[in-house]
């Protein structure tokens, strides 16, 4: 009971961070723009110095390399279920779905509890399936969608590449992998310095996600947003069950997928959906909600698999 309670403890702990960042937010404290400042801090400074501590406190064994292709599995098994749940939509509606049932947003909310919850192993496993996810949430998603809506940019291969490697994280991911693999290690004073500035990334991360937490939708649109939900999360379940229960890899990596497969919707979701002349504002509050329930999913999973 002990265990159990040190996991709500410390999950009530990242809750209350969000919802400090809300409240901030709503008392005038923090404005909505902000959002965007603390996510160049984010995205740019704390999670790729996060990715280098604990990349640098592993010992890498080359078949955790297969997780980055379970991330494209998984973006892509979540496209595939949006464009045939909807074979007599239209284009659009096929796009919707394509784009917001799919892509996890690992690097702002999951990888938080991973860092917290789990060792620096966990850590790799989550930040080697986000390099697939990546691939796919930064230009190859939309790319399918767009084609499939007939409508919006359609950014050609080198946009997309642009894309991919202008991403700090993603390029992080790629150099810590390479040296990892390799059994190169990085000077002593580099790696004290990302562990100092990693260690503010789950709490600058949940602040940030709290002060851009919005929900508007009007209630004819109720019934899409909780069907693009249980979607999601059914089948989440089910790859979160088959990634603790049948692959073939220890305890912390089985229990890091379990976590990850449960994470919210990309955060660029909304503007892909904006992108393909979808409506933005029922694509906003499906990813807002997907991290009320992702809160829920992860702390549940966290208090029965640890």
């Amino acid at each position: 009971m002990t265990g159990i309670y040190t996991v709500l403890a410390r999950a009530m702990a990242f809750i209350l961070i969000i919802v400090t960042g809300y409240v901030l937010k709503k008392k005038g404290f923090f404005h909505p723009d902000d959002f965007y400042l603390f996510s160049k801090v984010v995205i740019r400074i704390t999670l790729p110095c996060a990715i280098i501590s604990n990349f640098s406190r592993i010992s890498m064994d080359n078949s955790l390399l297969f997780m980055c292709v379970l991330g494209l599995a998984a973006n892509l098994l979540m496209v595939i279920v949006g464009f045939v749940v909807n074979l007599r939509g239209t284009g659009l509606d096929k796009a919707f779905d394509m784009i917001n049932l799919s892509g996890y947003n690992i690097g702002n909310f999951t990888l938080p509890f991973v860092q917290s919850f789990l060792g620096p192993m966990g850590f790799a496993s989550t930040s080697l399936f986000d390099a697939g996810n990546a691939v796919m949430c930064t230009g190859v998603t939309f790319t399918m969608s767009s084609l499939v809506a007939g409508t919006g940019d359609r950014p050609s291969v080198k946009n997309v590449a642009k894309s991919l490697f202008s991403s700090l994280p993603f390029d992080a991911y790629l150099i810590m992998t390479m040296l990892a693999v390799l059994r190169i290690g990085l000077p002593e004073v580099v790696v004290s310095y990302a562990e100092t500035v990693g260690g503010a990334n789950a709490f600058l991360a949940l602040l940030m996600i709290g002060i851009g937490f919005e929900i508007r939708m009007e209630k004819d649109k109720l019934a899409r947003i909780l069907r693009i939900l249980f979607l999601r999360y059914g089948i989440g379940v089910g790859l979160a069950l088959a990634a603790y229960y049948l692959l073939p890899y220890d305890l912390e990596v089985r229990q890091a997928l379990a976590l990850t497969v449960l994470g919210p919707i990309s955060s660029v979701a909304p503007a892909f959906t904006g992108k393909v002349g979808g409506d933005v504002e029922t694509a906003s509050a499906v990813n807002s909600l997907s991290i009320v329930m992702s809160i829920v999913m992860i702390t549940g999973t966290l208090m029965v698999v640890l």
